[in-house]
């Protein structure tokens, strides 16, 4: 009788392979801690570091990601969005449905929650129907509908949150900048949408428990007070004080839950883009470009340093607010790492559908980038 004997890994492969692990798993936050970083060994920290935060914003976020937690611990949204998709009995309708859902639910929990919420849905009611070739085209739509559809509300993104509160600007005016790449994305996704095959499909969608009442109304409550933050109804720090004690009395668990990694990334990203624009250099250089086309430079830098860090930094170095806005919404298509969103939906697709990873990323390209060509186009031709 021979003893098989499997050989441990050394306890420093064991670390480096947890560490790579959670570098994967947190890759924003990482990088924009790197990246600010980076710019603190040429702008070493003082008393201004304290002027770089907008804590109005970082707390909004807070408040609403914190109730958003909350929501998706009594299954909420999945509750209703599965009843939604379920009243639909062709594969056009499902489709429809799926990134409808998703458009509407960005303009509401962001777009990164929006993802979270309901790409799982996207694959529960394909696979259910046996329709997993249709995952690619439902991902990226789902995609494109979340960074677009967050772009008509302040709180839809979180660049979007960010320069509300730094241009000072009132919802009516923020909504007139962005009703006509709103309406336009619209149309683009409904587009896309209708090319898809109505055939009938059988959508079995497991049965759960309704979501308590009193509690889906108490955190509607709250999520209502987040959003007076951003409206200057309420101070920040009494709204904050009320969301936190209200959610550690029924349920603790969802601070737990929060997205810090979002959190950590925009103060990192504070620190970042208030050190640039110390750096002579930098500051005259970004100033130059931005002053010529804050659309397009918006756009570009978005493709290489994400939407989120695009609208701090260039936010410093023009008052053109609509062209921002605009440039970092939009610009939140392209590459991957033109929004953390598109992380998201990467990341997820690549969990639930490797095997069809090489389609994904063709139809993900090929979409975005075709948006982005649209959309760019329509904002120059209003400029």
């Amino acid at each position: 009788m021979t003893t098989k004997v499997i050989a441990k890994k050394p306890a420093a492969t064991l670390r480096v392979n947890a560490a790579g692990r959670f570098i994967k798993g947190h890759i924003m936050p990482v990088a924009a801690l790197l990246l600010a970083a980076v710019t603190c060994v040429f702008v070493p920290p003082d008393g201004e570091y304290a002027t770089y935060f907008d804590v109005k914003t970082l707390a909004t976020l807070f408040c609403t990601l914190a109730v958003v937690s909350a929501y998706k611990n009594i299954r909420f949204f999945e509750w209703a969005a599965k009843r939604i998709v379920s009243a639909f009995g062709t594969l056009r309708r499902v489709v429809f449905a799926l990134v409808l859902i998703t458009y509407v639910g960005s303009m509401i929990l962001a777009n990164d929650m929006a993802l979270i919420t309901f790409l799982p849905l996207g694959y529960v009611a394909l696979d259910s129907c046996g329709r997993r070739d249709k995952l690619p085209i439902v991902f990226v739509m789902q995609n494109v509908a979340a960074n677009l559809g967050g772009m008509l509300t302040p709180f839809g993104n979180p660049q979007n949150l960010y320069l509300y509160s730094f241009y000072g600007l009132q919802m009516a005016e923020f909504m007139r900048v962005m009703a006509l790449p709103f309406a336009v994305a619209l149309a683009l996704i409904l587009g896309v949408c209708a090319f898809v095959k109505g055939d009938a499909v059988s959508l079995v969608v497991p049965r759960d428990e309704t979501p308590c009442a009193w509690r889906s109304a108490l955190y509607a409550a709250l999520f209502v007070l987040s959003l007076l933050i951003v409206f200057n109804v309420l101070p920040w720090y009494a709204c904050t004080a009320v969301v936190v004690i209200a959610l550690l009395i029924l349920d603790g668990k969802s601070l737990l839950k929060v997205d810090y990694g979002l959190l950590i990334t925009f103060a990192a990203f504070f620190v970042f883009s208030g050190n640039l624009a110390r750096i002579d250099a930098v500051s005259a250089a970004l100033r130059s470009l931005v002053e010529k086309s804050p659309l397009l430079v918006g756009v570009g830098c978005c493709q290489i340093i994400s939407n989120v860090p695009t609208a701090v930094l260039l936010s410093r170095f023009t008052t053109d607010y609509a062209n921002l806005l605009a440039a970092v919404n939009i610009g939140g298509l392209g590459t991957p790492i033109a929004s953390l969103a598109s992380l998201i939906t990467l990341n997820e697709f690549k969990k639930r559908c490797p095997e069809r990873f090489g389609r994904y990323m063709a139809t993900f390209f090929a979409v975005n980038f075709g948006f982005l060509a649209v959309l760019v186009c329509v904002q120059l031709a209003v400029m």
